[in-house]
C-alpha cells in the first residue's frame, strides 16, 4: 500500500475500459474515464494533454470537475456538496489531499478542510464497471447539517446526447432520448423507494448512438430510496453527471465524529454502443455474493389465479396442475394471514390466518413439496392497514408526522422500520414464518410510496427507513440464508443495483400484457441481466390492460426473463396445456444459456422490437423478433445480427413456440420452412442478416443460432 506517498495520476485498467485519477485534487479528478489507452501510454502526459487554458472574461484557474466539485475553488457548475453550520458557516469548503492508496483496481483518496472542519474520502473501484462513492467526516466541534453530497463523473465533450427512463406503475422503463446540446438535466425521486417514474439510471454519447454503434457512457445511482441524478454542459463545453441520494431537509445531521456514505454511483463505458455496455451492468451484479448460481426455477404466482380467494382446495388443485406441466415452485401470493381478505385491512399481522387455513401452511407447504416443487410466499412488511392489530395495538408506529392527518395509500401506512421496537417485531415475526414453515422463496412487496412521514427524532424518515430494510433483508438472510429474496414494489418501483445486492429476483412490472412487456423488459435489460428478472405467463385476457394475445406471444416475450406462470392454469383447455407444457419444457432448455450469456438489443424499424442473448464464447444464441403494431410495409424488414464470430459459419433455425400465429398463408421466407435452417457467416448475419416471417402485430417468431 502506497499509504502517504502522493502521486498525481493513477490508473486503473481493465480489459475494456480504463479511469486515469488525478489524486492532488483534494476530492480525486477523474481525467479519463473510456476505452483502454495501452501499456506505453505516460501517465503525467495525459492530464497535460487536456489542461484547458484560462481565457478572457474567466477566474485565473480552471477549477476541475472533481468527484465532489467545489464552488469555493471557483467550479461554476452544480457543487458535489452542499451544507453549512449553525449560523451558515462551512458552506462552500475547499479539500486539500492528505493521503491516497492504491491497491489493485481500486485507488482511495483522503482529503481534509480544516477550516471547515472536514473529512473526506473518495473510493474509485473498476471491476466489471466504474464504481465510485465518497464518505463525507464532520471533524469539527459543532453539528454540521448536509443537504446534499453527491458523486460527479466527467463525460467527453462530444458525449451530446442523453438517454433516460420514463414511466409509472404498469409502465416502467421506457426509454426517452434528448438532445444534449446545452444547459442540464435533472431527474429526482421523493417516493421513498426507487420509483417507476424516475429510474436512477442515465446513458450519454454521441448523438446517434445506437445498440451496436457509438461511444456510449452510463451512470447509475445504486439506492433504493430518494435519488438524484442531474447533467450538464458548461458554457465552456465540459460536461458531466452527478449522481447521489435526495435528502429531504434536516435528514442528515452530523455530530462531530459522524460520518455519511453516499451510495455506490456505478458506470459503464463502451465505444462500440449500447449493448456492449450494458454488459458492465450485468457483469457487476453477476459477480455479486448473492447472485443465483442454480438453474432459475419455473414458478407459478397465485396472484392472477386465484386473488384474494385462498381456498385449499384449489389451491391444492392449482399446485397438482403446476408440478405436471413442469412447473417448479409455487408462490402463495397477497391473502394467507391475519384479517386479509381483501386489500383493506391485515397489514402487520405476520401470523397465518385461522380462518383461512385452520390447519396452518402445513398441509399445503407439505402438499407442494410433496409433488417436488419449492414453496414461496408473499409478505409486504414495510406497511400497515389501520385495520390490523398492530396497528391498534402500536399506532405509534407508522411513519407518519404527529398533528398533521397521515396520507393514505392504497388504505396503508408505512411503518416506522428505523423505531427499534417495530424493526424487532417485524423481524421477529417473519423469523418465526420463515424458522416454522418450509419456505424456500419470498416475495416482499412494498406498495405505497412515503409521503411526509417523521421519525423518532421529528426529522423525515425516508432515509431512515431505506436503511432499516436493508438491514431487515439482511438479518433475515442471515438467519435464512437458504431462503430466495424478490424484490417486488408494485411491480418495478424498486429495481437498482443496491438491492440486488441482497435480493435474487426484481419483480419487473404488475403489468403481464406482453406487449407492454416487449418494452418494459427492453428497457430494464439496460441496467439487469435475464435470471433476476422476473417474467410471467399471464392469461390471455391481460389483468392491467384488457388486451387478448396469443400464447406464443406471451411466451415468446416472458422466455427472456426468470420465466413465472400468474394464471388460472387448472382451467385450461388442452391445447393451452399442451402449449404451456412445451414452453416451460423450451425455457428448461435454454435458460442455461439465457441466464449466463450476453443479452443483445438490435436496433430495428419503429413498430418492430429484437433481442436476444449470445453465448459468452459466441458458440450459440437465441433471438426474438417481435412485431408490436402495424407497420407502413407489409412485410418485415431483414433483421441483422451483429456481435458474432464474422467469419465462423452459423445455423439459424426457426424454434417453434405453440399456436404460432403469422401473417397472410405462405407469408415467410423460403429458408425459414427449410428443415435445416440456413447457414451463414457471422459477416452475413451482421451485414445483410436474415428476413424474418411477415407477422400480425403483437406476435414474435423466435431463432437459434448454433455454430458451425
Amino acid at each position: 500500500m502506497d499509504r502517504g506517498v502522493m502521486s498525481k495520476i493513477v490508473r486503473l485498467v481493465q480489459e475494456h475500459a480504463e479511469v486515469v485519477v488525478d489524486v492532488s485534487t483534494g476530492a480525486p479528478n477523474i481525467v479519463h474515464w473510456g476505452a483502454p489507452l495501452g501499456d506505453h501510454a505516460d501517465a503525467d502526459a495525459i492530464a497535460r494533454a487536456l489542461d484547458r487554458p484560462v481565457v478572457h472574461g474567466s477566474l485565473d484557474t480552471v477549477a476541475p470537475i472533481t468527484v465532489v466539485p467545489e464552488h469555493g475553488s471557483g467550479f461554476p457548475g452544480r457543487p458535489g456538496l452542499n451544507g453549512r453550520r449553525g449560523g451558515g458557516r462551512s458552506w462552500a469548503p475547499r479539500f486539500v489531499t492528505q493521503t491516497h492508496s492504491h491497491i489493485g483496481n481500486t485507488v482511495i483518496v483522503d482529503a481534509i478542510d480544516e477550516v471547515a472542519g472536514l473529512a473526506l474520502t473518495t473510493n474509485i473501484t473498476l471491476d466489471h464497471a466504474l464504481r465510485v462513492n465518497v464518505t463525507l467526516e464532520n471533524i469539527g466541534d459543532r453539528r454540521y447539517s448536509l443537504d446534499s453530497l453527491v458523486v460527479t463523473v466527467p463525460l467527453p465533450e462530444h458525449a451530446d446526447e442523453l438517454l433516460t427512463f420514463d414511466g409509472r406503475w404498469a409502465r416502467e422503463f421506457h426509454p426517452v432520448r434528448r438532445d444534449w446540446t446545452s444547459g442540464s438535466m435533472l431527474v429526482e425521486n421523493r417516493r421513498g423507494r426507487t420509483s417507476h417514474e424516475a429510474v436512477p439510471t442515465v446513458f450519454a454519447g454521441r448523438r446517434g448512438f445506437g445498440e451496436w454503434h457509438g461511444d456510449v457512457w452510463g451512470v447509475h445511482v445504486a439506492w433504493s430510496g430518494n435519488h438524484q441524478l442531474y447533467a450538464e454542459r458548461l458554457p465552456d463545453g465540459r460536461r458531466y453527471v452527478q449522481g447521489g441520494e435526495l435528502l429531504h431537509p434536516g435528514e442528515v445531521v452530523l455530530e462531530p465524529g459522524d460520518t455519511y456514505t453516499t451510495p455506490d454511483v456505478v458506470g459503464v463505458h463502451s465505444p462500440d454502443g449500447l449493448t456492449a455496455a450494458t454488459w458492465g451492468y450485468h457483469r457487476s451484479i453477476r459477480s455479486l455474493r448473492v447472485h443465483p448460481t442454480t438453474p432459475r426455477p419455473v414458478l407459478l404466482n397465485t396472484w392472477e389465479a386465484v386473488y384474494f380467494d385462498h381456498d385449499i382446495d384449489r389451491l391444492r388443485a392449482l399446485a397438482s396442475t403446476a408440478a405436471d406441466l413442469g412447473i417448479e415452485r409455487f408462490v402463495l401470493d397477497d391473502g394467507w394471514f391475519g384479517s386479509r381478505r381483501d386489500d383493506r385491512s391485515g397489514l402487520g399481522d405476520w401470523f397465518v390466518s385461522d380462518d383461512v387455513y385452520p390447519d396452518g401452511l402445513g398441509p399445503l407447504i407439505d402438499h407442494v413439496t410433496g409433488l417436488g416443487m419449492e414453496f414461496g410466499i408473499w409478505v409486504e412488511p414495510e406497511m400497515v392497514n389501520p385495520d390490523s392489530d398492530l396497528f391498534r395495538d402500536h399506532p405509534d408506529w407508522a411513519l407518519v408526522t404527529p398533528d398533521y392527518e397521515p396520507v393514505l395509500g392504497r388504505r396503508q401506512l408505512v411503518l416506522d422500520l428505523a423505531n427499534p421496537a417495530a424493526f424487532d417485531h417485524v423481524l421477529g415475526q417473519l423469523d418465526a414464518l420463515l424458522r416454522d414453515h418450509r419456505i424456500s422463496f419470498v416475495k416482499w412487496d412494498m406498495n405505497r410510496d412515503h409521503v411526509h412521514g417523521s421519525g423518532v427524532d421529528g426529522a423525515a424518515g425516508s432515509r431512515a427507513q431505506t436503511l432499516a430494510v436493508y438491514r431487515l433483508v439482511d438479518e433475515l438472510r442471515t438467519r435464512h440464508p437458504t431462503v430466495e429474496i424478490e424484490s417486488c414494489a408494485s411491480g418495478g418501483g424498486r429495481i437498482d443495483h443496491e438491492i440486488l445486492r441482497r435480493t435474487e429476483r426484481v419483480w419487473t412490472s404488475d403489468c403481464n400484457d406482453a406487449l407492454e412487456r416487449q418494452t418494459i423488459q427492453r428497457g430494464a435489460s439496460m441496467l439487469i441481466p435475464p435470471e433476476v428478472m422476473g417474467a410471467h405467463i399471464g392469461p390471455p385476457r391481460a389483468h392491467t390492460t384488457g388486451r387478448t394475445q396469443t400464447l406464443s406471444f406471451r411466451a415468446a416475450t416472458a422466455m427472456f426473463g426468470h420465466l413465472g406462470v400468474e394464471w388460472d392454469i387448472t382451467r385450461l383447455s388442452d391445447d393451452e396445456s399442451a402449449g404451456l407444457r412445451s414452453v416451460i419444457a423450451m425455457y428448461k432448455e435454454y435458460r442455461g444459456l439465457l441466464h449466463s450469456g450476453d443479452v443483445v438489443r438490435f436496433d430495428t424499424d419503429e413498430g418492430y422490437v429484437a433481442h436476444g442473448v449470445y453465448a459468452p464464447d459466441r458458440s450459440e444464441g437465441i433471438v426474438s423478433f417481435a412485431q408490436l403494431t402495424t407497420t407502413q410495409s407489409l412485410m418485415s424488414p431483414p433483421l441483422r445480427l451483429p456481435g458474432l464470430d464474422a467469419e465462423e459459419s452459423y445455423r439459424v433455425e426457426h424454434l417453434r413456440l405453440p399456436r404460432e400465429r403469422w401473417g397472410s398463408a405462405g407469408a415467410q421466407p423460403g429458408w425459414l420452412a427449410d428443415k435445416g435452417g440456413v447457414v451463414l457467416t457471422g459477416r452475413q448475419l451482421a451485414t445483410h442478416g436474415i428476413r424474418p416471417p411477415t407477422l400480425h402485430p403483437e406476435s414474435a417468431v423466435l431463432f437459434t443460432l448454433t455454430r458451425l
